[in-house]
């Protein structure tokens, strides 16, 4: 690739409506046009080692949980023309063996994450900043019908999470960013 991709970065909290998004952004190009990096993709991998109450208890929604630095680094690649390959993070859940991701390069670069505009150094690469933002009883109750539906995660585990986690990460992290 001759010419510096776009470099279009997708925040929003929990629940905001980044995948929805994401799903019919992308359904408007060829895989050859456009590639997608997840922050998600980059959690510490810990939870592994935790018991379901230790992992109830952990705070994903700080910006220590992600390895920032391989995040910069695949971000990095991806804009001067390289392939990334990088395990699928499987939100804790022990049944689901990760894919390895192979991310090509694109004229499009899209990031993707809670905190790629918390964290300075992402925030200088995106050339369009996009963040998504929605009422937060909606954001609840599609964290909810998501966590228990699709991860099997218990109602007061995702309630808890939302309460003591999420809001005041949101607070903290994002919403200076909005």
């Amino acid at each position: 690739m001759n010419k510096k991709p776009f470099v279009i970065g997708i925040a929003g909290g929990s629940g905001s409506g980044k995948t929805f998004f994401l799903k019919c952004f992308l359904n408007h190009f060829k895989d050859s046009e456009v590639c997608l990096v997840s922050q998600d993709d980059y959690y510490f991998r810990v939870a592994h080692k935790m018991t379901a109450e230790e992992n109830k208890l952990y705070n994903f929604d700080e910006p220590s949980t992600i390895d920032n630095d391989l995040f910069m680094s695949d971000i990095a690649k991806l804009i001067s023309g390289e392939t990334v390959l990088q395990k699928e993070y499987t939100f804790n859940n022990p049944n689901t063996e990760p894919r390895l991701l192979e991310i090509k390069s694109a004229p499009i670069v899209i990031v993707e994450g809670l905190f790629i505009l918390h964290f300075q150094a992402i925030a200088q690469l995106l050339d369009l900043k996009i963040f998504i933002d929605t009422d937060e009883d909606i954001a609840l109750q599609r964290r909810l019908r998501r966590d228990l539906l699709e991860r099997g995660y218990p109602e007061d585990a995702v309630l808890y999470k939302w309460n003591n986690h999420v809001v005041p990460a949101y607070k903290t992290y994002l919403l200076p960013y909005r």
